[in-house]
């Protein structure tokens, strides 16, 4: 679903990812792991369209999003670390406005705005402006408006920052139910024991190299039978 074939990222002289080459299948978790300043965000922006790479190519469901931007991004959906909503709509207005663009049936609409505001606690604040909500709560408006699209893709950057432990919770089992109907997700994270839960694989990068990549279980074996993810990855980028 997700392939990278020796991607490079440059700013000036600086390289800020190098030579990059995974792949992402259907029905995938795949974590994307590293410190800050390893490349873990410049790759999503660059898989979701919003930044050019330097070199190599990206293809989504196997089209090349530098030649067919408009056929690729309509099956990927993105959320930032930082969610940005309009402030002056409503949490409504705003699940309206995401059906809207991406021509989803009112009907559909109005079934899956309700469901998802009452699984993450927001359908009594759904006629309340989006400027008076904290960063927990935009995030979750962000999340249901992917979920309601319905992509084939979810990239995620840091997607349970400034979310509550049962927010979490709810984000780790709507995540899993979408791979079960063939969806993939591309997640950046630091919460190395989430990505240890839940992550069918994981790739490590360092520096913009991609220095380890497989299921948790193997890139802990490759290194010691007691190893923990935590370990290995400090390990790595040490």
């Amino acid at each position: 679903m997700i392939e990278l074939r020796n991607l490079v990222k440059k700013f000036d002289s600086f390289t800020a990812v190098d030579n990059l080459n995974l792949k992402v299948d259907s029905g995938e978790i795949f974590g994307f792991l590293g410190p800050n300043g390893a490349g873990k965000t410049t790759t999503v922006k660059m898989i979701a369209g919003i930044m050019f790479p330097t070199a190599g190519e990206i293809l989504v469901d196997g089209i090349d999003i530098s030649k067919s931007p408009y056929e690729a991004k309509k099956r990927i959906a993105y959320i930032p670390d930082e969610p940005f909503v309009y402030p002056n709509l409503t949490a409504r207005e705003f699940l309206r406005f995401i059906g809207d663009i991406y021509e989803i049936d009112r009907k559909e609409q109005d079934s899956a705005i309700d469901e998802y505001l009452a699984r993450f606690e927001l359908l009594d604040r759904a006629d309340k402006l989006l400027g008076s909500f904290s960063h927990g709560m935009k995030q979750k408006v962000m999340i249901a408006g992917v979920l309601m699209r319905r992509p084939k893709v979810i990239l995620f950057d840091e997607p349970t920052v400034g979310l509550d432990p049962k927010s979490v919770k709810n984000f780790k089992d709507m995540i899993i139910s979408q791979t079960q109907k063939g969806v993939s997700v591309f997640m950046c994270t630091h919460i190395l024991e989430m990505a240890e839960k839940i992550c069918d694989r994981v790739g490590i990068i360092y520096n913009g190299k991609l220095v380890s990549a497989g299921p948790v279980e193997e890139i802990c074996r490759k290194r010691d039978s007691k190893s923990s993810l935590e370990d290995v990855f400090l390990e790595l980028t040490k």
